[in-house]
């Protein structure tokens, strides 16, 4: 199985945001009652959104080191490797979103690009420039200047329901501008496509064909409204086999409303780590076996959540009346929040029902990073039972590695980090506080493949 995104790149390029949102159009109400008649025809729905949606051509210049010959290195001892100028060209799509030229993407179309191009389907072409990007939920905001521009009508994507007809519509492998057709096949999907940046997912999934290329074209439904921005495929071959997903339009529009006017996004924070209430840990807090929602297992020392009260053993229902299911869930219910929000909690505490306002911290841009590019978390009930950790064995839970981490040689993803300089870690706190022991250096004690192992790393 392989994750297959639109267009390649790396490096994040920004260009200085705009200091006012764009002029959207926007459609709240619900697709319909539900007793609508035989459609013979999408012509007229899919035509204008056609006209909006604009293939994105990226281009980055990268250097490659060329290996002398053999030969030369004895005559020459002293010959350096030569370096190779080449040019990597990405396809993916786009949505006009507004009369002045703000078009959402996705982050993966146009990260590290040197030089952006768009084409619309009238035959202009335009350079673009980056107004911001948030790797974090894969959405891009870039820009054109130009005029008569059409654009495409913003539905609700809260409103969705499972069944509703969608429509893809972007320029898959290059072949040219395609519709193709399917229903919302499953919300709020974490499929982990976003794991290795610590990102937030709750994607629409459709079985309507999105292939390479496809990425940042619009998801619209039966009546032409943007109801998701298509991100990613998953499939055995790369090409596409009914499992496309696409990121709400609610949320991508929240994205890009941030990055026009400040340039960067501001998510809530928390501070508390959770674990799925399941019925042996509803029955130990001595709840209904039936009940949903997420557990707090540690709260961070001067966070939001000490300060306004919540405990360890609180078991969080809902936030905001929005109903919380899954720790997932409610991560990406607080970073969809503004720091300085007030949050109504509800938790149930020794039994009893009651409601905690918190006023929401700024999430940090690396809050789980222990060292440089490696991510962790405390080691969960579900956890050990995937992994299938011996029950004496407690730390943290290495989640991800980034690719230029200096540490990659050393730990992997699913090591649990035991101890560090002789000392328990449970929580990211405890963590960092052991690190200070040995300024340079570092002892872990760490929990792999079934064993016990000792490492030493340098910070």
């Amino acid at each position: 199985m392989s994750v297959a995104f639109g267009a390649s790149a790396r490096d994040e390029k920004k260009a200085p945001a705009a200091s006012k949102k764009p002029a959207l159009h926007v459609d709240n109400s619900p697709i319909g009652d539900g007793r609508s008649g035989v459609v013979l025809s999408y012509a007229d729905v899919v035509e204008p959104v056609q006209k909006a949606v604009v293939s994105i051509y990226s281009s980055k210049k990268v250097k490659e080191r060329v290996q002398t010959n053999p030969l030369f290195r004895q005559l020459f001892p002293g010959l350096p490797d030569q370096e190779r100028e080449s040019t990597q060209e990405g396809l993916g799509s786009g949505v006009i979103v507004s009369a002045d030229g703000y078009i959402l993407t996705n982050n993966h179309v146009v990260e590290g690009a040197d030089e952006l191009k768009v084409s619309l389907s009238d035959d202009r072409e335009f350079v673009a420039k980056i107004i911001g990007t948030d790797p974090k939920t894969d959405v891009a905001v870039i820009r054109i200047e130009a005029e008569k521009l059409p654009v495409v009508t913003l539905a609700d994507s809260d409103k969705l329901r499972v069944g509703d007809v969608v429509f893809a519509v972007g320029n898959p492998l290059g072949v040219g501008q395609t519709v193709t057709m399917g229903i919302v096949s499953a919300k709020g999907r974490s499929v982990g496509i976003l794991g290795d940046v610590g990102g937030y997912e709750d994607f629409i999934q459709t079985d309507a064909a999105i292939n390479m290329g496809n990425s940042g074209g619009a998801l619209v439904d039966a009546r032409g409204r943007l109801v998701g921005v298509n991100s990613a495929i998953i499939s055995p071959s790369r090409g596409s086999v009914g499992i496309g997903f696409a990121i709400p339009v609610n949320l991508a529009a929240s994205i890009m409303n941030s990055l026009i006017e400040t340039g960067t996004v501001a998510r809530g924070y928390l501070g508390v780590s959770t674990e799925n209430v399941t019925p042996d840990v509803a029955e130990q807090l001595g709840l209904a076996k039936d009940t949903r929602g997420v557990v707090i297992s540690d709260i961070i020392p001067g966070s939001a959540a000490e300060k306004a009260g919540l405990k360890r053993t609180d078991v969080i229902l809902a936030v905001n009346d929005h109903a919380v299911s899954a720790l997932e869930e409610l991560r990406l219910l607080i970073a969809q929040m503004t720091p300085g929000t007030v949050a109504r909690i509800k938790v149930v505490r020794d039994g009893k029902e009651q409601v905690i306002k918190v006023t929401l911290d700024l999430a940090a841009d690396k809050p789980d990073e222990l060292f440089a590019g490696v991510t962790v978390k405390p080691l969960s009930v579900d956890d050990r039972r995937r992994l299938g950790v011996d029950p004496r064995v407690n730390g943290l839970l290495i989640t991800a590695i980034a690719e230029d981490s200096p540490f990659r040689s050393q730990l992997a993803p699913n090591v649990v980090i035991m101890e560090i300089n002789r000392t328990q870690v449970t929580d990211l706190a405890s963590a960092k506080e052991a690190l200070l022991i040995q300024p340079s250096r570092a002892l872990l004690a760490i929990y792999v493949r079934g064993q016990v192992r000792f490492i030493v790393v340098t910070k």
